[in-house]
């Protein structure tokens, strides 16, 4: 919950099979000061200017790893509340409530319930789904032409030896092996080194229900076409010739590129941007995950799961609130941060992310979770959005620039509530949560 915003799920109405209307309620705890809640509320993953009304309401569709957003007419921010349509005016009042809706895509799958996300607090779980008709008068989408707003969610991991980073996408999984580990520089010869990345790679091949495999070489932005294109290409048909010796099941097609420069991950204004940047993807369906290992109980004398630093000279405490495992390998992080000292602070430490992770805009990024035993590391998720000149990437989890109230200075005992969805693990009870400057704690998963 935003300071003296609450945020509350009063109905998720599933229309027609494939439509879904959510409604919130939205209330000022406060007792002096107004709330302005149409760019509070409004779809920040849109350019400036049209971040407005309620179209930041979203639902997590975990089946289909996206994430959807009200729909959008021709000529207006979205097919959901504004303040001047529906009467609601910019603020709301001290101590009183407003009721906003949006209609969105309902989520794959039919499910009962629904992860509801906004910008303003983190996800609400477990939402339940409604087939009976929504009271109140809504807008019909098939009434007009509209159009479909979603964001894909890739939720990114990497091997500790930084040989390889994975992304999956709830479909495909990309794995991004370094070019730097595989080959020597300006060479198309596997290493020695390359040797068990190649071997773990095809185990992954070998368990997935994938019969065709792309193989995809990339460079950074150093050089010139003439150079990376065949490079690139060369390095593809490295990889896959060495994944072909390996695999263990048979009909597997492969397919094989070279895109030199042109498609990066990263931006290549860095020197770790552009080390991520070399690399070559291997890409195909997603194995079945193993069935998860129990959350462990808390044993008493256990460590809690807090921590303390310090901003400006002022006492900051971390506490984690939960690690939960959502559908479709999802996880969600939830954590307070207070500022206990006499005197007020700003506390930036959550959005110092790796500037190779060229994220859109500040965001609490500054965190990692680590499977000890798999020596394996998992990074924020990200919202992928399309844009003009290629695509833009946004933080997963709570904004803290903007038009959010976390850019705000923390007063004396204030406290406020942050969120990351991440990827996890199948098998794992329990991770190793690194939260910007604070101790590392091991978190159960729930």
């Amino acid at each position: 919950m935003t300071e003296n915003l609450k945020v509350e799920v009063i109905g998720l109405n599933r229309v027609k099979g494939k439509h879904l209307i959510a409604q919130l309620r939205l209330s000022n705890t406060g007792t002096d000061k107004h709330l302005s809640w149409a760019g509070e509320m409004g779809d920040r993953t849109r350019p400036l200017g049209e971040i407005k009304w309620a179209s930041g309401i979203g639902i997590l569709d975990a089946q289909a790893r996206t994430w959807l957003l009200p729909y959008k007419p021709a000529g207006s921010p979205c097919l959901c509340s504004d303040w001047d349509r529906d009467g609601l005016g910019r603020f709301i009042d001290p101590g009183r409530p407003i009721t906003v809706y949006a209609v969105l895509p309902a989520p794959s799958g039919n499910p009962a319930t629904a992860t509801v996300v906004t910008p303003v607090a983190p996800p609400m779980l477990n939402v339940p789904i409604s087939d009976e008709a929504p009271a109140g008068d809504f807008p019909d989408p098939d009434a007009e032409t509209v159009t479909v707003v979603t964001r894909r969610l890739i939720l990114p991991s990497e091997s500790l030896d930084k040989s390889e980073e994975t992304a999956d996408d709830g479909k495909d999984l990309q794995v991004n092996l370094s070019s730097d580990v595989l080959f020597a520089v300006g060479k198309a010869t596997l290493t020695p080194k390359a040797n068990s990345i190649m071997a773990r790679t095809a185990k992954l091949i070998d368990i997935s229900p994938s019969a065709v495999v792309t193989v995809a070489g990339h460079a950074d932005s150093s050089g010139n076409d003439a150079i990376n294109d065949p490079l690139s290409l060369r390095r593809a048909q490295a990889v896959q010739h060495a994944l072909s010796a390996l695999l263990s099941k048979d009909g597997i097609r492969f397919q094989t590129e070279g895109y030199g420069s042109r498609r990066p991950l990263y931006r290549n204004d860095s020197e770790e941007g552009k080390r991520r940047n070399r690399r070559v993807t291997v890409t195909f369906a997603k194995p079945q995950p193993a069935a998860p290992e129990p959350a462990p109980t808390t044993p008493p004398g256990a460590s809690a799961l807090t921590g303390t630093t310090k901003a400006d000279g002022q006492p900051i405490a971390l506490g984690v609130t939960g690690l939960r495992r959502l559908p479709g390998g999802l996880g969600l992080l939830t954590y307070k941060i207070t500022n206990q000292g006499s005197a007020e602070t700003w506390f930036n430490d959550l959005h110092h992310a790796q500037d190779w992770e060229a994220y859109k805009y500040q965001a609490a990024t500054n965190i990692r979770l680590t499977d000890v035993a798999a020596h394996r590391q998992y990074l924020p998720g990200r919202l992928e959005v399309p844009t003009d000149d290629g695509v833009d990437f946004y933080c997963a989890c709570t904004d803290v620039s903007g038009v959010r109230i976390n850019t705000e200075k923390f007063a004396p005992g204030q406290t406020r509530e942050f969120w990351n969805l991440i990827a996890l693990p199948d098998t794992p009870a329990t991770l190793r949560v690194k939260i910007g400057l604070f101790r590392e704690l091991d978190v159960p998963i729930h």
